[in-house]
């Protein structure tokens, strides 16, 4: 058994709010893209806090820092951290408070324990969100598990129309090193994330114990009718996209409400043109955002949605109703790493709630190389992604304190 290992909840929150001076925008927010001069001096923080914490650090390829505190026998590390980049604007725990719980558990475990048996790896990963570059989050991860292609530093653009290659070069990065960021000697990995939704808050807990992350589907459609004028045209004589657009937007949410929980549906972007009060549209276009955390659920979903996309269009012959889909299946957590936190977290005397993850992170790709695992802490009122999320430091304490016991499960 592990002795509790007591984290300072004012030290906690004292590394949320010296981070969050890097990037910060109004507040509590914080605008801190991945490789922006704000995120390269929280990157270069992170650096200082794992050297000061006793580890050896280095930055990849990628831009990822890691700190290492380094074991008595040579082979696989045990390795935990999340991600500094934010979303614009966005707050001061989501991906921080994951790096911060690593550099204190390990520091905590060095003061109590001394060296570890298996060398203890600290990761800040380098992008986690799209805030800078659409459709192109995880590159860190993905450079770590060998999944990023070289091409990519090419096709990947901000959205001002800069190349990731260029990017990286500006931070003082080399692209024609990107393959050197390949690990292959991790033995487990686990991520302490905020929630980012409120089921443990409506549960009363502060922590939880991810036992999958969601899988993620996007439906763009388009729907194309005829432009007329608002008064001047018939109903009966109409080609309104609407008349489609309305079945499917309320189909797609009555689908999620039915299956339930873990069941998400969101209807979150939609253009419509030519967008005046006076005149019928001509193309509507909206996206329909599918998450389901588990294999069965997912698929069920999917094929609902899209057999009431082929219902409505067969309706409306009149209509020009495409649409294409963007899939990520979902991403189950190693079973034994779950069993190893709940084990834990019942030594501590930690209340947990086995749950899915509604959001992707970067242990999804880290599941590809080695059994992995995240925690979560409770998010006030369920925020996350904004300037408004907070975690409290006791309830990020009660975290970190089951992430330092798992590690020393693991690395000692």
């Amino acid at each position: 058994m592990t002795p509790p290992i007591a984290i300072d909840p004012a030290a906690i929150e004292r590394y949320v709010r010296e981070l969050a001076e890097h990037g910060a925008c109004g507040q509590t927010g914080v605008c801190r893209p991945a490789y922006s001069p704000a995120w390269v001096a929280a990157q270069e923080q992170v650096g200082a806090w794992c050297a000061g914490a006793g580890l050896t650090t280095w930055q990849d390829a990628a831009g990822s820092v890691w700190g290492r505190l380094a074991g008595s026998e040579p082979g696989p590390v045990v390795a935990t951290g999340s991600h500094i980049d934010s979303v614009v604007p966005g707050g001061r725990y989501d991906g921080a408070l994951g790096v911060i719980a690593g550099i204190l558990a390990v520091r905590a475990l060095r003061e109590r324990h001394g060296p570890p048996r298996r060398s203890i790896d600290v990761v800040s990963f380098a992008q986690e969100e799209n805030s800078r570059f659409p459709r192109s989050g995880l590159w860190s991860s993905r450079s770590i598990t060998g999944l990023a292609r070289p091409e990519e530093l090419d096709t990947i653009r901000t959205y001002e129309g800069e190349t990731l290659r260029a990017v990286l070069r500006s931070v003082g990065l080399d692209p024609g090193e990107m393959l050197s960021a390949r690990r292959d000697d991790i033995a487990a990995f686990i991520e302490l994330h905020v929630e980012q939704g409120p089921v443990l808050e409506e549960a009363g807990l502060a922590v939880g114990i991810v036992d999958a992350i969601t899988g993620s589907s996007t439906f763009n459609v388009t729907i194309t009718g005829r432009a007329d004028h608002a008064g001047g045209c018939p109903m009966d004589l109409r080609r309104d996209p609407m008349t489609a657009v309305v079945p499917i937007v309320d189909g797609v949410l009555r689908t999620a409400r039915a299956m339930g929980r873990p069941a998400v549906t969101t209807v979150g972007r939609m253009l419509v043109e030519p967008n005046l009060s006076g005149i019928v549209p001509e193309h509507v276009f909206f996206t329909v955002n599918a998450r389901h955390p588990f294999l069965d659920g997912y698929d069920e979903l999917r094929a609902r949605h899209t057999a009431l996309l082929e219902q409505v269009r067969a309706a409306h012959p009149e209509l020009g109703i495409d649409w294409t889909v963007g899939a990520g299946p979902p991403t189950p957590c190693d079973p034994g790493m779950v069993r190893l936190l709940e084990d834990t977290a019942r030594e501590q005397g930690i209340a947990t709630l086995t749950m899915p993850s509604g959001g992707g992170h970067d242990t999804q790709v880290m599941a590809g190389i080695c059994p992995s695992v995240m925690i979560f802490v409770q998010s006030r009122d369920g925020r996350s992604h904004t300037p408004d999320e907070y975690t409290a430091p006791e309830h990020a304490a009660a975290g970190v304190q089951l992430l330092a016991a798992a590690l020393h499960r693991l690395a000692y």
